[in-house]
């Protein structure tokens, strides 16, 4: 590609790479996120370098891991204290700025609720950037405009008015006025994301950033879509997530969780229909001739297919569900195909530089994946993946998939030739010798050391002491 190209980079936050019809799954409805796939190359091994949402939009837009969370200090104001989930530093450039500075317009436009918090900065080296209101429990509305004949279809009046900044009277009095998809927040940034291209039609290069919060909890897709998912009759409560840990201990019954599934089922089409009408735009405008398209995303979540039966993410649940990363790059005259390189998300940020000809001056930790997309060149091999989410570790190499605490006690071992499900933890027979190569290897990532929080005193949401 001689000319710098525009280049746009969507995050879908949550999205479970085997949910896509790309990735092998033709009960899911993803024509557009297949066509995309069609048009440029499907990365099969793709990982997170660090955990969860805010780790990760940090060695996005650094191109430097996250991993293994040095210098952590809880931010008061803030629904979520965990290691790693801090504001960008002020010394460290961005991907945004640097490419502000080389002549690229910037632009992004989210939906994602912790880029909202105080003080994360993570709007720097941005020209334009547009923030969509009322996912999860923005600060936007007031819970006590929730009518209680409305809050009593989700549980107990009581029991939710005992904490009216919770999730479920936050997230009703956020979609108060959704009437249609066209009112969600997804259709919003999309529709935000396509003003960014006609404003821009004359600014080109640019760089716009795509970070859809969906399909993150909480879920309650539109009617058209759930209905795909879901035929019949739903007895259960009306749950809109899944609280983290073992499904038994919660008392979630099959149906309930198969419930709560076609709702997560039904946000990724309802991505997948609006990231639609985003690309038909990019083509109409006549840009897709000169534009990269990469999509990808944080994390997947678990819906007890794991041998826990665990569901959502709690931090030591680091399986494949969670794990595994949808990749797919599409340039105009790049590769087609599928690859099966074992990749970090940071490798998505040393491509980018790539791509628009700008050299960092700073240090970046991925690799550029321009070899694989144009096949002109040799690619490094990586040998391992390491990634931290909280105090747990999670190591994968072509062998074992190993996840442990920081001390590395609590662990379970999986071997990926015989379990390629990873429902049998070998940890108590496994050779010694399997785990100390992958301590080995977290401790050398790390730097030699693991930073341990656990004695830190957190905070609150409104920055009071929090018990650890």
């Amino acid at each position: 590609m001689e000319e710098r190209p525009n280049i746009v980079l969507i995050v879908s936050d949550t999205l479970r790479l085997d949910h896509l019809g790309c990735y092998g799954n033709d009960a899911i409805k993803t024509p557009n996120m297949d066509r995309l796939a069609r048009s440029g190359v499907v990365f099969t091994d793709a990982f997170p370098e660090s955990l969860p949402t805010i780790p990760v939009r940090r060695a996005l837009l650094t191109g430097r891991r996250a991993y293994p969370f040095r210098n952590y200090r809880p931010v008061k104001w803030d629904i979520v204290s965990l290691p790693g989930w801090q504001p960008m530093d002020n010394e460290e450039d961005t991907l945004a700025e640097n490419l502000a500075a080389s002549g690229y317009q910037t632009g992004l436009v989210t939906d994602t609720l912790p880029y909202f918090a105080p003080g994360f900065n993570f709007t720097r080296g941005f020209w334009q950037w547009e923030f969509i209101r009322g996912q999860q429990q923005d600060r936007w509305r007031s819970p006590y405009s929730v009518p209680v004949e409305r809050l009593r279809l989700y549980g107990d009046p009581d029991e939710l008015r005992r904490d009216m900044h919770s999730l479920i009277p936050m997230y009703l009095a956020n979609t108060s006025d959704v009437r249609d998809e066209e009112d969600t927040t997804t259709a919003k940034t999309f529709k935000a994301a396509i003003r960014f291209l006609e404003e821009n039609r004359e600014g080109q290069p640019f760089f716009l950033m795509i970070d859809c919060f969906d399909p993150h909890e909480p879920w309650e897709a539109p009617e058209k879509y759930f209905k795909l998912y879901w035929r019949g009759d739903y007895s259960g409560r009306r749950l809109i997530f899944l609280r983290y840990g073992p499904a038994d201990d919660f008392g979630y019954t099959d149906e309930e969780i198969d419930y709560v599934h076609a709702q997560y089922c039904a946000h990724v089409t309802l991505v997948d229909a609006w990231l639609g009408r985003f690309l038909e735009r990019l083509e109409e405008l006549g840009m897709d001739s000169r534009t990269v398209v990469i999509l990808t995303s944080d994390h997947g979540t678990n819906f007890a297919e794991n041998r826990r039966r665990i569901v959502g993410k709690p931090v030591y649940s680091m399986y494949p569900a969670v794990m595994r990363l949808p990749l797919i790059f599409s340039l105009p005259d790049g590769e087609r195909g599928r690859c099966s390189e074992t990749v970090y998300d940071v490798d998505v940020t040393a491509t980018i530089y790539d791509l628009a000809k700008v050299k960092p001056e700073q240090r970046i930790d991925g690799q550029s994946l321009v070899p694989l997309l144009t096949g002109n060149d040799a690619w490094p091999k990586r040998e391992y993946v390491t990634c931290r989410y909280g105090d747990y570790l999670c190591y994968i190499d072509s062998d074992h998939w190993v996840i442990c605490d920081i001390d590395g006690s609590s662990r379970e071992i999986f071997d990926l030739s015989s379990d390629p499900q990873r429902q049998l933890d070998l940890a108590d027979d496994a050779d010694p010798r399997i785990f100390d190569k992958a301590w080995r290897r977290l401790l050398l990532d790390a730097g030699g050391q693991m930073p341990d929080y656990r004695g830190l005193q957190r905070t609150d949401a409104i920055g009071r002491k929090a018990k650890n």
